[in-house]
Order: structure tokens, then C-alpha cells, then sequence
């Protein structure tokens, strides 16, 4: 009897040594922030919007430049996040994706590796976030202003509510989150998902902010003025040009469907003058406008982000866990801020696919570190399961960085390229489905132009920029005869990295079917592209006369 006592108290002293010693996980993510409007990142935003919370994190810890996104899309991302599979071995494509329960692999793990679970804010994965122990999560997209939440409950899914009628998203996520740490038990480690609406679009900002920024003009990208001819493609130009205004939504009012001209006006009359009326204005005054406006809004929303993680920081600090505390900051992708005159995200453009990844755990981690590795948002849930001390599953397609992260060296087997699909064709923000591949030199992109079913098609293109000597991403080198190897060389590699991550075809063999059509990319492949080009070209001029789009839906039909 004294012998089974005795086992009984060595193995619950070994359970909480071994629990002491798992760090906690803190895993924020935001919604399309950019890592370009993070001053630690030191971009254009930096001097005149920091964001000194988030500047901690790289100061005290790690700070990663070439961290990508394999699909710059909400749902995608999340998923990839979730399961650390790629989208077409996870399933969620597009917004529409979903992770079912029994399927949410890394809550399961960390569940498994000793955790308390909770994932709290936007979750935007249809179904129910049920192998956490706890969710408190915004119904959909969520509103910024007075949300609501979903909460487990008698009622079903979806149907369980709490409700913040006098709040803004950021601050009552923050509110939850510290009311859960406060309130729950600590027998074991936590993992916890801190998502943050902020910033998507249309940025509704809390009203404390609408003075911050307002007498600042916003530094501008040159290419939100200039497009370089030897910018893009036949596939994001068109033949002739034609093309331009109907391949990317815009800032200003390139884009006779849908522009941040066109929308931000009624939505945020306060940030235009008094009485506006675009016919009163140049181009140019008009597109600085919208561009003012929008940047405003967005970096109103980062600043609030920022200063509520102060608020979950200085709480953790109090409660003497935050350097017990493995921090991660990061977004479900990038987002182009007037970047070639592009609004929104989807694109493989950088400011789009890159994600910002600060992480910041004191034991191990050494302070003000700068990694150039590249990282993919497949690789994230088994790095937190290696910190965790959990299974990595052998479904999971990523891999870890942890020991990168705790000796400050990339190994010499480290993945030397990044991929990339993005598949909703046309949908929404009038981008062409394509494919591709990021090195920390080069990057290869295919827009290969068709739907699921192989249809609506716009032209096929191929685009290749020198990320060291380029990385505007202004001039495409692939019809450049001094990269004609190179071009060679890659492409071969390419198409060996989609067998690899399993992306070869059979998910949507229609899809393939037009992806291998124009691979070549052979003077016929051309000319067919050149006459979708055309056809394409007239249809939505056709279209846009009949007033068929709705621009707050789909580009098709």
C-alpha cells in the first residue's frame, strides 16, 4: 500500500516537473496585416506608425524576413496553419475550406503533449472549432464593431452567443482572451489562438483612433504610379495592354468594377473632403485620395492590435509567465498596400504571400535575431508541437524549425524553396488562378488562368523576378534571353516540387488539363493566349455594359 503511494506521488511529481518545464504557447494571428506595416520590418510605415508591442517581440527574440503563405487567402491559410498540410492535401481551397472535427490536428496534439487548449477570435473554418478544449470565436468574417461570439453550449453549433454590443473586435478579443487566462487552472501548460479580425477590410478601426494619422500624408510605393512595361505579363497585362483594367482591383480608378475610389468614399466619408465629388479631381489627386483613406483605416486597426497586446503582454508579465511564454505573431497571409496599384491579397506578388513571423521565448531563444530562412505556413503547427514536446503527425507536410530558432543556424538540408496556389479564379478581386515557387533569390510564378472545371479562361503567363536585384518585383526576366537557363532550370524544378508536396493534378483534372496546355509556354501557346486575351477582353467590356458584376461578390458572371 505505502509502495503504490509512493509511485503514485512520483509520477505525479514527474507529470508537473515535466509540465513545468513545457512552455507555455502563445500563438497570434492577425487578419491580412502585412509585414511591411510593421515597424520592426522597417519599411515605408515604419517612422510614421510603429508598432513598439510588436517591435518587442523581434528585439527580444527572433524576427523572420522570408516566411510565405502557400495559398494568400483566409480560409487556405488557416487551415495550412491548422493541420500542416498544404491546401490541396488539407482540402481548403478556397473560403469555402474547412478543417472538420477529428481532423484539427494540432489542438488534438497539443491536447495529446499535456495542453489546455482554447482558440479565441476569428476562426473562419465553417465548422465548429471542437477538438479545443475551449472556443470563443467570431461567427464567419465577424464585425468589428458590437460582435458577436460562438461559444460551446446546449444550443447547436453556431447557435450559442455572446454578445459585446458596446466593443470593437480587437478590444473584446483581447478582453476574452485575458478573462480565459485569468480564470482557468494552472495543472497544465496552455495553448492558446489569439486571432484578431483586425486589419481585413473595409478596417473599421475603434473610435479612439480616428484622430491618429489624420493630418499625415501616407508614404506611397512607386509602383502605385508607375507600371513598368516589363511589369507582368500577357496574363496580368493582356495582350496590347488590354488587360490592365480588368486584372486586379485597384486603388484608384484603373479598375472600372471595383477600386478602393469607388468604395471608401460612402463608407469613410470623413476621410475624403467635405462634399467630394471625384469629377472635381485629376486621376492623381483622386487615387491619392483612396490611397490615403485606406492606408489610414488599416494602420488605425494595426495600431490597435498594438496596443492590446500591450495590454495581454503586460498581463502575462504580472502573472510572472511571460518568459515562460513561447509568443508567435504572425497573419494568415500579406496584403498589398497600393503596391502596382493592386488592393486586397491572393497574389504571389511579395507584399501579398509574405507573411510577418516574430516569435519570442527567452529560455531558448536568443534576443534580436534576424532569419532569412525560408519558412512556410505548413511548417508552423509542427514547430509548436516540436516546443510543446508533441507528436508530430505523419500526415503533417511540414516540417520544424526549432532547432534554427534555438541555435540561430539554417541547416544545410533546410527547404530551399517556398510553394504557392492560389485557385479561386477571378473571384472577388479579379485574380488569375496560378501556381508557383519562391527561392530566397528567385521567384517563379505561372498564371495558368482557368477555374476548377478548366473554364473562364484568361491568358496564360509566366512570370520570373530577381528577388535580390528586383524585389519591387518590376521587371519579369522570363522572356529575357540571358535567363533562358535559368528559366529552364526552374521550371524543371518546379514541376519535380509540386510532385513532391502532391499538388500533380488529379484533384482537379480539368484544371490540369490547362496548366499542362500552356506549360511550355510555346510561340502556338502564346498565340492561343494571345487570342484569350482578346476574347476575354471584349467579353468583360461586354459585361461590365450590361452591368453583370456585382463587384462586392465575384469578378465572374
Amino acid at each position: 500500500m505505502k509502495l503504490s503511494i509512493l509511485l503514485n506521488l512520483q509520477t505525479i511529481l514527474i507529470l508537473s516537473v515535466t509540465h513545468a518545464k513545457k512552455p507555455n504557447i502563445l500563438f497570434i494571428m492577425s487578419d491580412d496585416h502585412a509585414a511591411h506595416a510593421i515597424s520592426a520590418y522597417g519599411g515605408r510605415l515604419a517612422k510614421i506608425a510603429p508598432t513598439p508591442n510588436l517591435d518587442r517581440l523581434a528585439e527580444e527574440g527572433a524576427l523572420f524576413e522570408n516566411v510565405f503563405c502557400t495559398n494568400s487567402i483566409c480560409s487556405p491559410s488557416r487551415a495550412c496553419v491548422l493541420t500542416g498540410q498544404y491546401n490541396h492535401t488539407n482540402g481548403a481551397v478556397d473560403l469555402g475550406g474547412r478543417v472538420l472535427p477529428g481532423e484539427q490536428m494540432l489542438p488534438i496534439q497539443m491536447k495529446k503533449a499535456g495542453y489546455e487548449t482554447a482558440m479565441i477570435g476569428k476562426w473562419h473554418l465553417k465548422v465548429e472549432p471542437k477538438d479545443f478544449d475551449y472556443y470563443c470565436v467570431l461567427p464567419g468574417q465577424g464585425k468589428y464593431h458590437g460582435p458577436s461570439f460562438r461559444i460551446r453550449g446546449d444550443k447547436p453549433w453556431g447557435k450559442n452567443l455572446i454578445e459585446f454590443p458596446e466593443k470593437h473586435s480587437t478590444d473584446a478579443i483581447t478582453d476574452l482572451t485575458l478573462e480565459w487566462l485569468k480564470s482557468r487552472k494552472d495543472e497544465k501548460p496552455f495553448f492558446l489562438m489569439h486571432h484578431y479580425k483586425a486589419p481585413h477590410d473595409y478596417f473599421e478601426n475603434a473610435d479612439r483612433y480616428e484622430s491618429y494619422l489624420a493630418d499625415i500624408d501616407i508614404p506611397e510605393p512607386d509602383t502605385l504610379w508607375k507600371r513598368d512595361s516589363k511589369f507582368g505579363s500577357l496574363a496580368t497585362r493582356g495582350h496590347n495592354d488590354e488587360l490592365i483594367p480588368h486584372i486586379g482591383t485597384s486603388i484608384g480608378n484603373r479598375n472600372p468594377r471595383r477600386s478602393y475610389l469607388r468604395d471608401l468614399p460612402d463608407r469613410f466619408p470623413n476621410e475624403f473632403p467635405k462634399n467630394y465629388d471625384p469629377q472635381n479631381f485629376s486621376d492623381k489627386e483622386n487615387t491619392r485620395l483612396a490611397y490615403n483613406a485606406y492606408l489610414k483605416k488599416f494602420l488605425r486597426c494595426v495600431k490597435g492590435i498594438d496596443d492590446n497586446l500591450g495590454r495581454l503582454f503586460a498581463h502575462l508579465e504580472a502573472a510572472g509567465q511571460l518568459d515562460n511564454t513561447l509568443i508567435v505573431y504572425t497573419a494568415d497571409q500579406g496584403f498589398m498596400l497600393g503596391e502596382h496599384d493592386f488592393q486586397d491579397k491572393r497574389w504571389m506578388y511579395e507584399e501579398s504571400m509574405r507573411m510577418p513571423f516574430l516569435v519570442r521565448y527567452p529560455k531558448t531563444i536568443k534576443p534580436a535575431q534576424n532569419f532569412d530562412t525560408i519558412i512556410e505556413n505548413v511548417d508552423f503547427a509542427p514547430t509548436l508541437l516540436d516546443f510543446a514536446g508533441g507528436l508530430i503527425p505523419q500526415s503533417v507536410q511540414g516540417k520544424s524549425f526549432k532547432s534554427i530558432l534555438e541555435s540561430g543556424k539554417e541547416p544545410k538540408n533546410w527547404k530551399k524553396v517556398a510553394y504557392y496556389r492560389y485557385w479561386m479564379h477571378m473571384a472577388h478581386h479579379d485574380n488569375p488562378a496560378h501556381i508557383g515557387m519562391r527561392t530566397k533569390r528567385y521567384k517563379l510564378i505561372y498564371f495558368y488562368g482557368c477555374n476548377y472545371q478548366g473554364e473562364y479562361q484568361t491568358p496564360a503567363g509566366w512570370e520570373l523576378y530577381d528577388m535580390v536585384k528586383d524585389p519591387g518585383e518590376t521587371k519579369n526576366l522570363y522572356d529575357d534571353p540571358k535567363h533562358a537557363k535559368l528559366v529552364n532550370s526552374l521550371k524543371q524544378w518546379f514541376a519535380k516540387l509540386r510532385k513532391k508536396v502532391g499538388d500533380d493534378g488529379s484533384h482537379y483534372p480539368a484544371c490540369e488539363k490547362i496548366v499542362q496546355e500552356f506549360w511550355d509556354y510555346s510561340d502556338a501557346d502564346r498565340k492561343r493566349a494571345v487570342a484569350i486575351s482578346n476574347e476575354y477582353s471584349k467579353r468583360r467590356k461586354s459585361e461590365l455594359a450590361e452591368g453583370l458584376y456585382n463587384p462586392k461578390t465575384s469578378g465572374k458572371p
